[in-house]
């Protein structure tokens, strides 16, 4: 449907974007995580067409976003972190001047305005300028916009910044809601949100994509170095020497311990090694009391910040994944067409550029200032 090849984005000797390439597929919700200054709006604004890359290629449907920009943006819908509206229309105008903009048929216009509204929830304010709405209000406005013209695909730049909690909880809601007709593309920084509603996660960082992968691989990538953490009534070196007797263990590490006269490590095990009934077993050897025993779960927030900081472990394991899944798919594809000579031999890339919607929202205040002119 979407697909980013080697995209490059330099601001003088600053490289925003470094060679990165993922592809989108069609029905899911895809999560675009990555630290400030990771090169996330950078490339949201390239996929859209706001801004051109140095070298590199976004394809939406077969369309180069800069050579056929117009038959490409067809098929999007974009919500940038802030909103493109204008203050001093009211709510009905402007999405009125949105759908004339992305050439939704006459007859049909003001229907679909009226079932945006109903969706995002904003009927009531259709009366309202803009300028007089809520924080909460102005962002449901800009994503009324982003989905008139039914786009295939949407792409929300940090959706619920500067929302509340409540408000937080509805723009998500909304995001489900349309997650059925749309594939979804949510850059944000709650990963709470990302982790509830994306089926699919992709992170950069420093402008080069370090993951991707469903929630649920992640997870599980994590888990191949399991982390137990041990309280014990000793001196850490007599809890060293115990540790190294067991050879599941790779790695430990000292804690801050809350508890008098006691040590605090977080182990690391192999494989989804279990070391707790061993441990126990060296540690009562040895007549070390134990005062606390549990599993670590790793969070969304802990796969985050692992991948983007500066051990490259993590990321090499999930390049390595990522490339053997993508050598059993093809390996899969392969015997597929071997088997099937006299079908239908529809390849990869042609199931990948299945028809999507973008908007023609980049014209927005270049048309509106014409208009202004006459």
């Amino acid at each position: 449907m979407i697909e980013v090849k080697n995209l490059v984005k330099k601001y003088g000797d600053h490289i925003a974007v470094d060679n990165l390439s993922f592809t989108v597929e069609e029905g899911q919700v895809y999560g675009f995580l990555g630290p400030n200054g990771a090169g996330k709006s950078t490339t949201m604004n390239m996929m859209t067409g706001y801004l051109a890359p140095n070298s590199g290629a976004v394809l939406i449907n077969g369309h180069d976003i800069v050579k056929e920009p117009e038959a490409a943006k067809k098929a999007l819908g974009y919500l940038p972190e802030q909103p493109p509206l204008y203050q001093d229309m009211t709510v009905i105008e402007y999405l009125k001047f949105v759908a004339e903009l992305k050439k939704v048929p006459k007859k049909e216009r003001d229907q679909q305005v009226q079932d945006v509204m109903k969706m995002t929830g904003i009927t009531d304010m259709s009366k309202r300028l803009i300028k007089n709405l809520s924080k909460g209000y102005r962002q449901r406005v800009g994503l009324s916009q982003a989905i008139i013209g039914n786009p295939e695909v949407i792409i929300l730049d940090e959706p619920s910044v500067g929302l509340d909690p409540k408000q937080i909880i509805e723009i998500r809601e909304l995001i489900q809601k349309l997650a059925k007709k749309h594939t979804i593309i949510l850059s944000s920084h709650i990963l709470s949100e990302v982790s509830a509603v994306c089926d699919h996660i992709l992170i950069i960082s420093h402008g080069k994509l370090v993951a991707s992968d469903t929630p649920e691989g992640l997870q599980n990538m994590m888990h191949e170095s399991v982390s137990l953490e041990a309280t014990v009534k000793s001196t850490y070196e007599e809890l060293q020497s115990v540790l190294e007797e067991i050879p599941g263990i790779i790695s430990f590490e000292k804690k801050a311990c809350p508890m008098q006269d006691c040590v605090l490590v977080s182990i690391s095990t192999k494989d989804n090694v279990d070391v707790r009934e061993q441990l126990s077993m060296k540690l009562y050897e040895h007549h070390i009391p134990i005062m606390g025993m549990n599993m670590v779960e790793h969070s969304l927030e802990d796969i985050f910040l692992k991948l983007t900081d500066s051990d490259d472990s993590m990321r090499e394991k999930l390049n390595t994944r990522e490339k053997n899944k993508k050598k059993a798919d093809s390996t899969d594809a392969d015997n597929t067409d071997t088997d099937n000579t006299d079908t239908d031999n529809t390849d990869a890339e042609t199931v990948q550029d299945t028809p999507v919607k973008k908007s023609l929202f980049g014209k927005l205040k270049k048309d509106k200032n014409e208009k202004g002119e006459q």
